[in-house]
């Protein structure tokens, strides 16, 4: 998986952080995104072709890659879905985001409430600004939209979130 192919996978999940402000369900849920970015194919797509790719690698190879992908607290769903662990303390937590920064991304103009999250997103790595919207339709759902703009161009990522699974399995809850 190269940088551009993650950066939409990084957005998503940067706006997934944001809607933790709700009180959703902890466990294992699975992010499903279409992203629109300048030179790049859709993002679900790029997964969908990953887990082919997996699916031929020898045992041994896509163990290690599976491991290495549940150390960072990810791994494969369906059809593209991105799989994520989120922790009891995450998701009961108030309104964390704003002001905050997660990796390269920083949150500002955070608002919150009982169903929708709104606010900006500023990245350094890639340089990008924008703004971020999620609707929360329960314990055990969301989508969020995500705009960013970047030297490279305008970006567009939509993402679909639902719980799978009280327990996260081998997948590594991700510092939030």
């Amino acid at each position: 998986m190269n940088a551009r192919m993650l950066a939409p996978l990084a957005l998503a999940l940067c706006a997934s952080g944001a809607v933790l402000a709700a009180d959703l369900k902890p466990g294992l849920w699975e992010f499903k995104s279409k992203a629109d970015m300048p030179g790049m194919p859709d993002m679900s797509a790029q997964m969908a072709q990953m887990q082919e790719q997996m699916k031929n690698m020898p045992p041994e190879a896509r163990r290690m890659m599976e491991q290495q992908m549940a150390g960072h607290g990810v791994a494969m769903g369906n059809d593209g879905a991105v799989q994520v662990c989120i922790t009891p303390d995450s998701a009961r937590s108030g309104n964390v985001w704003a002001g905050k920064s997660q990796g390269d991304c920083s949150y500002t103009n955070t608002s919150t409430t009982a169903t929708q999250v709104r606010g900006t997103i500023n990245c350094t790595k890639p340089k990008a600004t924008g703004d971020f919207e999620a609707q929360i339709d329960g314990p055990t759902h969301f989508t969020s939209k995500v705009n960013m703009k970047s030297a490279e161009g305008a970006m567009k990522v939509d993402t679909d979130a639902r719980w799978v699974a009280a327990d996260c399995g081998k997948i590594k809850p991700t510092a939030r």
